[in-house]
């Protein structure tokens, strides 16, 4: 399977460490300004799915974590962000390299321009932790292999 850069949200891309919440990575930009108008997209029909992968095994006490994908009318996902997928709470034990956090087809709805992936952590500070995570036409190509470099 072909990863396309430009729907690539994270590619190693370390979490975020302390007890909150961020923006993970990459925004994509559904539509550049030289197009249409419209305030928001309607992404259904289109096939995509969102592939969540763990890179780098996360360590943390007890803490949990939870990945949204969000739009929103600017880049840093902070005017009105849109929830249009949430994973529940994960405890850190479970995210291991190698684990999938999600493999699912984006949600129909009304997109608006910034669509990114927004991370929340509860409980504990987490120490360490990377992920994958991009958009696909194909999930079931897809295989997650563990990183051979020491």
């Amino acid at each position: 399977m072909i990863i396309e850069e430009r729907l690539e949200f994270a590619d190693a891309t370390s979490a975020i460490l302390n007890i909150g919440n961020a923006i993970i990575g990459d925004v994509i930009d559904l539509k550049p300004s030289t197009t249409n108008p419209n305030t928001t997209v309607d992404l259904e029909g289109s096939d995509m799915y969102l592939v969540i992968q763990v890179d780098t095994t996360f360590v943390g006490a007890t803490s949990t974590t939870k990945f949204e994908l969000a739009s929103d009318s600017t880049a840093d996902l902070a005017t009105s962000k849109t929830v249009h997928f949430a994973t529940a709470a994960i405890p850190v034990a479970t995210l291991v390299a190698g684990y999938t956090v999600c493999a699912v087809k984006l949600p129909s709805g009304s997109y608006e321009r910034y669509l990114g992936l927004w991370e929340t952590v509860a409980t504990a500070n987490v120490t360490a932790g990377k992920i994958n995570a991009f958009l696909t036409s194909d999930p079931a190509l897809w295989r997650a292999y563990a990183d051979n470099v020491a």
